[in-house]
């Protein structure tokens, strides 16, 4: 299961959901479904800003974990 560190992300630059709403250009619902991992899909544009907001590389956005649900 490829999941967002978003919210990793933020806690080591010592920032909130809001500042980084308020350099988004997304609902707050959405950017919350996006820290949340609760979305099944991103576009480009968005992993694009995250990363300029917030420094990163995509490579620093995402992870690969194991999927609970695989091992039935």
């Amino acid at each position: 299961m490829i999941r967002l560190r978003v919210r990793e992300l933020l806690e080591e630059q010592n920032h909130t959901k809001y500042w980084l709403h308020t350099r988004m250009d997304l609902s707050y619902k959405n950017l919350s479904n996006l820290i949340n991992n609760e979305t099944t899909s991103i576009r480009f544009e968005n992993i694009e800003r995250l990363c300029k907001v917030l420094k990163c590389t995509p490579n620093d956005l995402f992870e690969i974990t194991d999927d609970p649900e695989e091992e039935d």
